[in-house]
């Protein structure tokens, strides 16, 4: 049957294709800005030697001290980390995967009024997860550049108002806000949030410079990371929630405490085996001794937070090194480095707070050395700016207001989608109906043909494939397919040797080379000396159905396979050029069907 109904897999390949399209159309605009910026710059840059020639020199920026080193720690390492989370985003499972794996487990513990006021935010991602998707690429990665590489001034406080803004709907719509009024709250899992660091962070860069020229600013964020430290240590302590013990005796049995449970969850997350294994031997370490393990979570936290009240500089040094190695050590064995899997989206919440905090200890410690006049440098549009700007500045202001262009052109399809409140065709498209996402590479296999040889997608480069999924044993629609396959190649005629006949087992149980032949001889397949008969171990075949889109249903009281009707043209360089509904209809008979004739048709033409 064409199209199963069934809910929308992460992998969908109409999803994904549309979406990797999507990224690369939209990379192609921010080159073309790229290259307006550099023709730009070369007309600056141009102008400003013709007037050094005839002797109208640039003026020298006089009295200019170094951007403040808590500033520059702050601006430059989340610019850096913005940027990693829109690469993130760019991964192929974020259109479909997001919602269901990501935002929905978070918010499912949250109070009414909040799952309410994040699902109005899901309900734009489900209905237009495309333009979502790629509108999350582009903003990240758009302010992470434009952080990066501001100048000192209006632009460089702008871009810290877009991390602020951003990280906010983040925060609220994406981690709902951090589990922070969701039960079993603990810093151990990341509370409150990656994103409310990136909220603060901003609005610390959006400050005047002059704030950072005094020790007020450093010891704000110390204290205010202090107090957050040592309520952490309290809510870690609070028997309720269970830290204490590494399982817990109930009146059904035993079970795991919330940290095994959570290094149990975070290890079977795909990722190279040594790192899984790290993370459940931690777990097993604290299933074993969890008073001790969470004692010293619960007195490094409360240490951390009291010394960073202090107003002692060797004392507080001490306690951001601490930091340092406890966020660390929080981040690689229980938050499994918060990215991986294929659906992480950003490096969890201890990157963040280990920089953040750092950045108000320097703040502190280095306030004085920011005390330094300097000579306002004019605006990209102020009279004179040609003769009188720092080439340097000049330069990065220009990247800079090509960042914001990369913003704006993320953000502009997410504003106009989220007007609109109908589904994206290609939603349906995807669930119901046959894949028309083309010109994108096939996805890779391999498996076992009619003769017990491996065979690969891959190997078959050189001649156009047409491709189809087929159960051995059904008695409706495959046989009629099959004899559509039969009688394309006999009206190829010469040209066959040029081409491979594809299908695949369409059957999670009768799946052997058994059934597979007899299906070939029913058919008369065994005859074709370019047909082959596809089959592997469920877990191969699920991933090849995944891949193309197929879906495969095992129907209940013992009824046949049902599974999609398609079949992929595939050039010789690997490449999907057709894709077609296979279904013949009920009743369809081989000679009532034009179906050969269109798959010759297309055959030949990739053929010329």
């Amino acid at each position: 049957m064409s199209g199963m109904g069934v809910p929308l897999q992460t992998n969908n390949p109409v999803i994904v294709s549309a979406f990797k399209s999507s990224l690369l159309h939209q990379s192609l605009v921010v080159l073309a800005i790229l290259a307006l910026l550099a023709v730009a710059w070369i007309f600056l840059r141009s102008a400003q030697l013709e007037r050094a020639s005839k002797g109208d020199l640039i003026d020298k920026v006089a009295s200019v001290s170094p951007e403040p080193v808590a500033r520059r720690v702050l601006r430059i390492g989340f610019g850096l980390i913005w940027i990693f989370d829109g690469i993130l985003q760019g991964q192929s499972s974020m259109p479909l995967g997001l919602v269901p794996q990501v935002i929905q487990p978070t918010e499912a513990g949250s109070p009414h009024w909040l799952q309410s006021l994040v699902n109005s935010g899901v309900g734009v991602w489900s209905n237009h997860p495309i333009e979502a998707a790629v509108s999350a690429v582009w903003i990240q990665v758009g302010i992470g550049v434009w952080l990066l590489v501001a100048p000192r001034g209006r632009l460089s406080r702008l871009g810290g108002l877009a991390s602020c803004g951003w990280g906010v709907i983040v925060w609220i719509f994406g981690e709902s806000l951090g589990g922070i009024l969701a039960p079993g709250l603990s810093w151990m899992f990341g509370a409150p949030g990656a994103a409310v660091f990136y909220f603060v962070a901003g609005a610390l860069l959006a400050l005047p410079e002059g704030a950072w020229a005094k020790r007020v600013l450093g010891r704000a964020v110390l204290c205010s990371m202090g107090l957050f430290f040592v309520g952490m240590a309290v809510l870690q302590a609070w028997p309720a929630n269970g830290f204490w013990h590494g399982h817990v005796h109930t009146a059904s049995g035993t079970a795991v405490g919330p940290l095994v449970s959570m290094a149990q969850s975070m290890a079977a997350t795909p990722q190279p085996s040594f790192l899984s294994r790290m993370v459940l031997d931690f777990g097993t370490l604290d299933d074993a001794h969890g008073f001790a393990v969470n004692l010293v979570v619960v007195v490094v936290l409360g240490a951390i937070g009291i010394a960073l009240f202090s107003n002692k500089p060797a004392v507080i040094r001490w306690a951001i090194l601490a930091t340092v190695v406890i966020c660390i050590a929080d981040w690689v064995l229980i938050e499994d480095f918060g990215f991986l899997g294929g659906l992480g989206t950003d490096p969890n919440s201890m990157i963040p707070m280990a920089l953040f905090t750092c950045s108000g200890y320097f703040a502190y410690a280095h306030a004085h050395e920011t005390v330094v006049a300097r000579t306002k440098t004019p605006g990209l549009f102020a009279p004179g700016f040609l003769r009188r700007v720092n080439p340097t500045y000049a330069l990065r202001a220009l990247a800079a207001f090509g960042a914001i262009v990369v913003v704006v052109l993320g953000a502009a399809p997410m504003a106009v989608a989220s007007l609109n409140n109908q589904a994206d065709p290609i939603i349906a498209n995807a669930t119901d109906g046959t894949p028309d996402v083309v010109d994108m590479p096939a996805p890779n296999f391999s498996l076992i043909d009619q003769n017990g040889h491996v065979v690969t997608l891959k190997s078959l480069r050189g001649k156009i494939v047409a491709l189809t999924f087929l159960d051995p044993v059904c008695t409706a629609d495959c046989p009629v397919i099959a004899q559509e396959f039969r009688q394309t190649d006999g009206l190829l005629g010469g040209n066959r040797r040029r081409v491979e006949l594809l299908a695949v087992v369409a059957n999670p149980i009768d799946r052997s080379l058994v059934f597979t032949n007899a299906f070939d001889r029913q058919e008369g397949l065994d005859r074709l000396g370019n047909w082959l008969y596809l089959t592997g171990s469920v877990p191969q075949l699920t991933q090849v159905w995944d891949s193309f889109g197929v879906q495969v249903s095992i129907e209940p009281a013992g009824a046949m396979i049902a599974h999609s009707d398609i079949a992929y043209v595939i050039d010789s360089a690997g490449t999907t050029r057709f894709i077609n509904n296979a279904d013949p209809g009920p009743g369809t008979t081989v000679s009532q069907s034009s179906f050969s004739g269109e798959l010759t048709s297309e055959i030949e033409q990739l053929l010329r």
